[in-house]
């Protein structure tokens, strides 16, 4: 189980390279230009929600891009990040 924190948009190599190795059981953050993922309708939300991850989305973020979290996806503060990484020892950064 590993922490996702994805600060890359959708049409980016790390997003892909993310894509790549999300597994059932981990979550993924998305932060900064990541929060662009999560847009409905997307093909960038397709394929995460595809990866069976738990989805989160940065509020602060999401909120000076104009992004709506969609249904499935949990909208957290700075808190509720701090909370994640104490669930999930193992961390990987995307940008």
């Amino acid at each position: 189980m590993i922490l996702h924190t994805l600060n890359a948009t959708p049409s980016s190599s790390a997003f892909d390279d993310c894509l790549k190795v999300i597994q059932s059981g981990d979550a993924v953050v998305l932060m900064g230009d990541g929060v662009y993922g999560v847009l409905e309708g997307s093909k960038g939300y397709s394929k995460l929600q595809a990866r069976g991850a738990e989805l989160y989305l940065l509020a602060s973020d999401a909120l000076a891009a104009g992004v709506t979290p969609p249904s499935g996806v949990v909208s957290i503060d700075m808190d509720g990040l701090v909370i994640l990484t104490e669930k999930f020892p193992r961390q990987q950064a995307w940008y």
